[in-house]
């Protein structure tokens, strides 16, 4: 009995457990700490004797009931006690919010059943469940707010003509929302199918591209072999010409041998007549061997050989070559462009209808210059607000490209976009939604952007002009720096495109950009 009243003393009257860290007012009455501070907040009154401290009080702490407090919960270890047992100490297994009492199950049984008595699960600390404004437990709840009442909550100003219930009724319907959720939520098993269905279209996209590979390396190897034949069938040509035209001059260096041979032997034979002083003998002798010595026959002879070779040498050895090689070049090209060449865009106009009124552009309606003279062109729903213009043209289901030149001061975005672009504020600028992909020039730093998501790149720009390739069945769109003698890859989105992609320009600060056709 004894050790009962001992209890009840160590008993905080506010939140009616054992005290917690324990202070004592200067009235003399001891609170849990952090009890007591919740109610100071509100009024420098004792809650116990109602004396008023006009300024908050010093809280000394009190150690003695500290130390009792400490042994008495060591001695009962972590249970909560019923407070309607007096004469035997039994366990709570439940709590009264309105009574704020801990009831064992003797107790629990005759307790009010009234749904205004909530029980909860007992608990050492009560001072999350009161209102630290007027220390009073929470017994609603505001709809509205979401936010938890006291009695003296619910009918203050704040929460004049909100839906509030009593917290158990929130509490239940709150918990039928999440059943119903809960219903609705995608379940496990749905979200491994899921899974597994992206892993089998993973699995197929791969192989598709693997097998696409293969194919593009067949048609290489093929045309490597092509190549190949070409050329072996050229060094033949050039090894027959050759010989055909080598014949004519053998054959003309062997008849001048032949003639040299002749001649020596008259040269010889006519220094022998010079020697000879008797005039009968050197008029008979070897007269047969001086038969068509003159001159005039001899030239004759080598102009007719001369001509011959002429005539071979005059045929147009490499023009038929080059013939030859260029028809099976054709061939190669032809062949290649049927899979993989991409042709230019052409006749790629500015539409004037959809350009805001800070861009000027050219008459021939390639040039977009930001202008920051109002250009007071009619309004339309396919006007841009700012800085923009589409191209005149969509593509899709093609391969094609097509290149700009770009001013060497200001900013500029060059790229595609669907039709369907906003036309309004920022976000109809080329990248800043999901229906634009744009390569981004300002303070000689390159950037690619789309659905607000900028990636720097890290190459500078190096020159003025830049390519815009687009493979729409392939779901590829790439960006190009052009210098003059190679092509720099600056950057390749991969998307599922699914309307037709329109050439967009944005320029500002002095900018311009120009279409090449």
């Amino acid at each position: 009995m004894a050790s009962t009243n001992v209890r009840n003393e160590m008993i905080c009257c506010i939140c009616l457990n054992l005290y917690t860290d324990p202070v004592t007012l200067i009235c003399g009455h001891n609170f849990c700490r952090e009890c007591i501070a919740n109610v100071l907040n509100a009024d420098y009154r004792c809650p116990q004797c109602r004396a008023n401290f006009g300024q908050r009080p010093v809280l000394q702490r009190n150690i003695t009931l500290n130390n009792i407090a400490d042994h008495l919960r060591s001695r009962e270890g972590s249970e909560i006690l019923c407070m309607y047992c007096i004469e035997t100490s039994m366990v709570a297994s439940k709590r009264c919010l309105l009574c704020e009492v801990s009831l064992c199950d003797n107790h629990v049984a005759v307790h009010s059943t009234s749904p205004e008595h909530i029980l909860i699960e007992p608990t050492i600390s009560f001072s999350k469940r009161t209102c630290s404004r007027h220390n009073k437990t929470f017994l609603y709840y505001c709809t509205e707010d979401a936010e938890c009442l006291c009695a003296s909550c619910m009918l203050a100003e704040k929460h004049h003509g909100h839906q509030i219930h009593l917290l158990y009724v929130a509490y239940r319907q709150q918990k039928e929302n999440l059943k119903t959720i809960q219903g609705h939520a995608i379940r496990e098993e749905e979200i491994e199918k899921r899974i597994q269905y992206l892993q089998a279209l993973l699995k197929c996209i791969t192989e598709k591209a693997a097998s696409i590979v293969d194919k593009v390396s067949l048609q290489f190897k093929d045309l490597r072999m092509k190549q190949d034949c070409v050329e072996s069938s050229v060094l033949n040509e050039i090894g027959k010409k050759q010989e055909q035209v080598s014949m004519p001059v053998i054959n003309l260096i062997n008849q001048l041998d032949i003639k040299k041979d002749s001649l020596s032997k008259k040269l010889a034979t006519i220094q022998e007549l010079e020697q000879m002083l008797d005039p009968l003998l050197y008029l008979q002798a070897h007269k047969d061997d001086l038969m068509g010595v003159s001159d005039q026959n001899l030239n004759e002879t080598e102009a007719s050989l001369y001509e011959d070779l002429y005539e071979v040498l005059s045929e147009d050895l490499s023009e038929e070559l080059i013939g030859t090689v260029n028809s099976d070049i054709v061939t190669i090209m032809s062949d290649l462009q049927k899979g993989y060449c991409v042709q230019e865009a052409s006749g790629i106009t500015l539409d004037v209808n959809t350009a805001a009124n800070d861009v000027h552009i050219s008459d021939d309606l390639t040039t977009a210059t930001w202008s920051n003279v109002n250009q007071c062109r009619l309004e339309n729903p396919q006007r841009f607000a700012i800085l923009g213009v589409l191209g005149t043209s969509g593509f899709s289901k093609t391969r094609l490209y097509w290149n700009v030149e770009v001013s060497k001061e200001g900013g500029w975005r060059v790229g595609m976009a669907y039709a369907s672009i906003s036309r309004k504020g920022k976000y109809s600028l080329i990248g800043n939604n999901k229906k634009s992909w744009g390569l981004r020039s300002f303070n000689k730093h390159y950037s690619v952007k789309h659905d607000q998501k900028e990636i720097p790149l890290a190459c500078r720009p190096s020159c003025y002009k830049v390519r815009i390739h687009l493979d729409y069945t392939a779901g590829l769109l790439s960006f190009y720096e052009l210098g003059d003698s190679m092509m720099r890859h600056l950057y390749t989105y991969n998307a599922t495109f699914t309307e037709a992609l329109y050439p967009v320009i944005v320029v500002w600060a002095n900018a311009w950009v120009k279409v090449l056709n």
